[in-house]
Order: structure tokens, then sequence, then C-alpha cells
């Protein structure tokens, strides 16, 4: 195998790594209450994030026209142009208020020394490590899901009711969230288990075997998750035949894309916004279409809509995307078993007994500036992917203007954000901003 003397050469480095580590620590634990680097750095690092993200969110209302685009002035009215502006003025406003309050929670939680009186609460239960970390974190996600709650409440009744997208009734607000609790439970409970059992019992090189399971785990929802979790959600039903149906799969037999069915699904429930995806592999493969869209859009702009979602699969972009996710999962579990043994990491989180899962988690708050400067050149891949299947849907269809009309009426639908700061866009967008898209498919 190719791949052998790289991974050997990866283990041995993290065995050296995790050596030294503990080396330097063990070291230097006397101290790092009175200094410690990390709690700058992570401090540091929150407020950047989110002085960042504020910035980004009012250049992009300061960037919006005050009238309509030339580009869409077949699309939209001036009255539903002051709309659109309205709900994402609306929609920022709210985001700035509900992220200050998580940061808020989350700095008054550490400073209080929050995570180290948990950590001693769940300790006296008397299990060991494995069942104390499930204990740990599921009690950390649980309270934040709690506090987050009247945010999203407010956000389905009042805000997406004020312009005019819900359809979430409050049983069903009810049944999603504890379907997604049940889930959590099921999936991330045992996958959590397992991770930290690996870094409990196998050393320098438990990220290995974690990186192994969590891939697994992840190709194997890639099979599951169309036929067996998405349906716990929402209903999807088979395309009826007709006039669009056909054409659809006329042109899935034209370019080769083995399809046995396109599957309609009741987007409807929850929202009035109209979107298309593409999902699974081999005979769990399925592109489907929300019900909202199949009413917005005629056959030609659904036929080039479909035609974007197929191109995402023979241009190979789904592999790629998957490729890409099993590396850093692999980087992560390395970096998170070196700093798993730097004491000064659970010093400036006030805990005095470091442990696996309290590592983890402060780790991931470590590496969110790491996180937030690698999705600049992800979000810019993803967008060239974009423009990619854009392509791909204009040159097999021959219908230029069918996507460029489906894309204006889908933004006219869902209300969006014309015109994104560039620094929103590089953050934020894993899809090229609607006018750069009209252009590349023009040009096409």
């Amino acid at each position: 195998m190719p791949n052998g003397p790289l991974l050997l050469s990866s283990i041995g480095v993290s065995r050296l790594i995790w050596i030294e580590a503990r080396n330097v620590s063990s070291c230097s634990h006397n101290t790092v209450f009175s200094v410690n680097v990390y709690t700058v750095i992570i401090l540091a690092a929150l407020v950047a994030e989110s002085v960042i993200s504020v910035v980004s969110d009012l250049l992009t209302l300061r960037n919006q026209p005050d009238t309509v685009p030339d580009e869409f002035a077949d699309t939209f009215d001036e009255e539903e142009y002051d709309k659109a502006l309205d709900y994402n003025r609306t929609k920022t406003r709210f985001g700035l208020v509900s992220s200050a309050f998580a940061l808020v929670l989350l700095l008054g939680f550490w400073f209080a020394g929050g995570f180290e009186w948990l950590d001693t609460i769940v300790r006296g239960w008397g299990f060991g490590p494995i069942v104390t970390g499930l204990f740990y974190i599921g009690l950390l996600v649980l309270g934040r899901g709690v506090l987050s709650l009247p945010f999203s409440v407010y956000s389905t009744f009042v805000i997406e009711e004020r312009f005019g997208f819900n359809e979430t009734t409050p049983k069903t607000f009810v049944l999603d969230l504890l379907k997604s609790l049940a889930l959590g439970i099921a999936i991330g409970g045992p996958i959590l288990a397992a991770i930290l059992w690996f870094f409990e019992s196998t050393g320098p090189y438990g990220w290995i075997y974690a990186w192994i399971a969590v891939t697994a785990v992840m190709l194997l929802l890639q099979f599951f998750a169309p036929r067996y979790l998405m349906p716990l959600f929402n209903d999807f039903e088979p395309l009826e035949k007709g006039g669009l149906r056909d054409a659809i799969l006329s042109y899935a037999d034209q370019v080769d894309f083995p399809v046995n069915e396109i599957y309609v699904m009741d987007g409807s429930r929850r929202s009035n916004k109209a979107n298309a995806f593409f999902t699974g592999f081999g005979s769990n493969r399925r592109i489907v279409l929300f019900d909202t869209l199949v009413e917005e859009l005629d056959n030609d702009e659904l036929l080039s809509v479909v035609a974007h979602e197929m191109g995402h699969y023979k241009l190979n972009h789904i592999p790629q995307r998957i490729a890409i996710s099993i590396v850093q999962t692999g980087v992560l579990f390395l970096l998170l078993s070196v700093f798993l043994q730097v004491d000064a990491l659970f010093s400036a989180f006030y805990v005095d007994q470091p442990a696996v899962y309290t590592g983890l988690l402060f780790f991931g708050l470590l590496y969110s500036p790491v996180d937030l400067l690698l999705s600049i050149p992800l979000n810019a891949w993803s967008r060239r992917h974009e423009f990619q299947a854009d392509r791909y849907a204009v040159n097999t269809t021959q219908q230029d203007g069918a996507l460029v009309g489906g894309l204006k009426r889908l933004a006219e639908t869902n209300l969006s954000t014309l015109a994104p700061h560039p620094l929103t866009v590089a953050l934020d967008y894993s899809h090229p901003p609607l006018l750069d898209r009209i252009e590349a498919i023009r040009a096409a």
C-alpha cells in the first residue's frame, strides 16, 4: 500500500509528541494557574471570532442596494424587495443577539468555575470514566439546548411567522426536538463512548482507532440516513407520473445517471421555503425536491435544478467532500491526542483532574480559530463545486435561461440576500452569491 510508510510515520510522530507533551505538562503543572497561555489564546479567539462575525454581518447589511438590482427587476417588485431587506435585517440582528447570549453564557460558566463544578458532581456519582464522560458532555449539551430553546422558538414562531415562512405547528416542533434528542442518544452516545474508550485505553494510538471508527460511522450514515433517518422527520414520495418525471428520467438516461426514482419531500410541513438536494450512495442515492420547489418552478426550471444536483454526482463532488471530512477528522484526533496530555489546557478551565471527556470539550474551544481559518478555503472550494455543477447543468440541458430563472425565483421565494459582502461570502457562503452564479451561467 502506498500510504503505508506515511501512516507508520504518523504513528511514530504521534507517539513522540505524546511522550514529550506529557513531560512538558508535568514540569509546568505547578505554575499554570499563575500564567496560562491557553486562557489567553482561547479567550482572544472567542472574542475575535465574535467580532469578525459582527463586522461581517453589518457589512452585508450595509452592502444591500436600496432599490431592486437591475438583474432582478423581472423577479422582485419594490414591495417584495423591501420585504427581503427587512427579513434579512431582522434575521441578522436576532442572530447577533443569540450569538452574544451564547458567548456570555460560555464565558460566565467558564470563569465561574462551572466546568470543574459539574465535573465534581458527575465524578461523585461513582461511575467509570466512560459513563462519567457521557453524563458530563450530555448534561452540557442538554443545558445549552434548554437555554437556547427560547431563541429557537422565537425564530420559528415569531420571525419566520411574521414573514410568511413558518408552517411548523407546536406539535411538530416538539416532536422534532424529541426525535433529535433520541437520535443524539442512540447514535451520538455510542460514538462518543467509543472515542472516550479509545483515548482512555490505547494511549498514543487512540486517535487512530477513533479516526477509523468515526470514519466508518460517517460512511454508514451516508447509506442509511436517506432510507431510515430522514423519513423520521419528513415524508418522501416518488414524483408523480407526468411530464416533469418523464423529462427528468429521460435526462438522467441521457447523461448516464443511474436513478430509480426522484423524491418529493414535504418541506411545506415546516416552511414555505424551497430547496433541492442530493444525498446517499448506491441503492439509497436520492435526489429530493421540496414540494414547495415543485409548486414554485416550471418544468424546465425544475429540470435545470435537478441537472445541477446530478452534476455534483457526475463530477465526483460528494466523494471529494467526504474525503476532506475524513482527513479533517484524522487531523483533529491527532491534535486532540497531543493536547490531552497538556495539563495547562485543563487548568485554563479551572479543572483539577484532567480527563478525556473534559479535554475533548476544551480542545474544541482551542481549535475554534483554526476551524474559522480552514472554513475560508473550504467554502471557496465548495463554491467552486457549485459553479461547476451549474456549468454541467447548462451544458447538458442547453437551457441556461431555465437555470437562471429558477435560481431567481428561488431567491424571491426565500427572500434571499442578493448582495452579501465579500467577507461574509468568504466566511459563511458554501454557495456563490446569486449574481456571481448568474454571470458564470451566462458566460458558460
